[in-house]
């Protein structure tokens, strides 16, 4: 049984700053460690239900957070932050399930530490098919166009329940309660890497039941940007088109499509924020 995991790392308990979660620094050296020990709490839960193969595909920031040679199982590491499927890159119809390990929620209202969605210089906003979602919900995309269930997410509440909208009975380990968008009560480090290890088991184990993402084809994505200037950039990619000032709409039949579509608009954004 083959399992790909795609770690961020906003999500792990503990985490409430950007110094925390971006190096070089201590206390970035801190919260990887942390990370780390999530991650292996999910491939040690997921061997406990059978599971004897993993990717781990590193998508946090530069991505290149975890020690490889300290992962569980065995597993690959992809690394790097130049990946044509950014937080997606390596899977492929031959995995059994995806987790979603430290993600976190939104640029929604709803107060989750750290929220944004891939950019949070350029983007204020991403609906898909009209609902607003974070990375999990664009994420599961690329899972719907390989036939893969999004079982496990891992992070605060409001993640959860970002994931729970487009991946109806995903297993959650909810890790930390958000208070504001800088503060939250955390698990101690033990006890979310117990829970995280509980949850990826019963996702394997619940396989067999599991469902694809619950997103209807074709597909739309519609962006709100931060200010004019991204969207109009954003209209340079093919099939990118301009709805409103700061608005744009990607559509396409093919999730895997519309995906590296946006991925595309991304790092353009990203390269004209920075």
């Amino acid at each position: 049984m083959k399992i790909y995991v795609s770690s961020d790392m906003e999500g792990t308990a503990g985490v409430v700053d950007w110094a925390q979660c971006r190096g070089p620094g201590g206390e970035y050296e801190h919260y990887r460690r942390m990370l780390q020990d999530e991650v292996n709490a999910a491939i040690a839960g997921a061997m406990d239900a059978g599971a004897t193969e993993f990717l781990v595909n590193d998508s946090h920031s530069t991505m290149q957070n975890l020690r490889p040679g300290e992962l569980l199982g065995n597993a690959r590491y992809l690394a790097g932050r130049h990946k044509p499927m950014y937080m997606m890159e390596g899977l492929d119809g031959s995995f059994d399930a995806v987790f979603l390990v430290s993600y976190h929620g939104s640029m929604s209202g709803t107060a989750s530490v750290l929220s944004h969605t891939y950019n949070p210089a350029a983007v204020a906003r991403v609906r898909l098919n009209g609902l607003e979602v974070g990375e999990s919900g664009i994420n599961a995309l690329v899972a719907l166009g390989h036939g893969v269930p999004v079982v496990l997410v891992t992070g605060d509440e409001t993640t959860a329940e970002e994931a729970r909208a487009v991946c109806p009975g995903i297993e959650a380990a909810v890790v930390k309660r958000s208070v504001t968008r800088f503060a939250a009560e955390s698990l101690h480090p033990a006890e979310a890497c117990a829970l995280i290890r509980e949850r990826a088991a019963a996702a394997v184990r619940g396989l067999s039941a599991a469902g694809l993402p619950a997103i209807e084809l074709p597909a739309t994505l519609e962006v709100t940007f931060r200010n004019a200037d991204l969207a109009e950039l954003a209209c340079r990619v093919v099939g990118v088109e301009r709805t409103g000032t700061l608005d744009v709409r990607i559509a396409d039949d093919d999730p895997v499509a519309l995906y590296r579509t946006f991925v595309t608009v991304v790092l353009l954004t990203r390269g004209f924020t920075d």
